[in-house]
């Protein structure tokens, strides 16, 4: 039940601080996140801020998109997510607003961003679920990566539905709990978090407040 941030992922860089010491972060753009809806347990069943991020040309919104978000006053996007908020603080939005990061998140502050992994296409077990690979030498001749014997005796004599093998790997929404918020640029909309988030650059993520420690 709180307020999150619908960002971009731009890339990582470093920083420094005062004495010296090199911090890797994570650029994430959550520039122009307006909103568009506010959800009230009058009219919707519960209480939730609707927002928008990114833009979207007026030819690739259909007829329901378009006059939702003229109803708001604000430009297409295109990203619509909805945050859970306490009835009390529904008061401090409205339609057509627009949420900067300051207000939001503080520097020092834990978050969680969600976003999508990278894709790696069709992987062995190996890499896909970090097992151990079998001996390089003595005469193991093409089985150095393999998965090994994946059957059972002659009861049950099946292999069990779940049993980790080869397959698509990455591409899925994930969540990377716990990072800091090390520095916020108000002026250029940026939130800059220590360490790695999932997704490639360009990839849309979403900041929320840590829901742990």
């Amino acid at each position: 039940m709180t307020l999150g941030l619908v960002g971009r992922k731009v890339g990582m860089t470093r920083i420094f601080t005062d004495d010296g010491q090199t911090v890797p972060v994570t650029v994430v753009d959550v520039s122009n996140n307006r909103v568009t809806q506010i959800k009230t347990a009058e009219t919707d069943g519960y209480t939730s801020v609707q927002v928008a991020f990114g833009k979207r040309r007026a030819t690739r919104v259909n007829k329901a998109a378009a006059g939702h978000f003229a109803k708001a006053g604000v430009e297409a996007g295109e990203v619509l997510r909805e945050f859970r908020v306490d009835a009390g603080k529904l008061a401090e939005f409205k339609a057509g607003d627009v949420i900067s990061p300051a207000s939001v998140f503080s520097v020092g502050q834990k978050v969680d961003v969600t976003g999508t992994s990278i894709g790696k296409g069709f992987a062995g077990a190996i890499k896909r679920h970090n097992f151990s690979s079998n001996r390089a030498s003595h005469g193991n001749s093409i089985s150095h990566n393999s998965p090994g014997s994946i059957g059972m005796a002659q009861d049950p004599g099946r292999v069990f539905p779940g049993k980790r093998m080869a397959g698509h790997l990455g591409d899925v929404k994930c969540t990377q709990q716990g990072l800091e918020v090390v520095r916020i640029d108000e002026a250029r909309q940026l939130l800059l978090i220590k360490g790695a988030i999932p997704g490639s650059k360009g990839g849309d993520v979403v900041v929320l407040p840590a829901v742990k420690g």
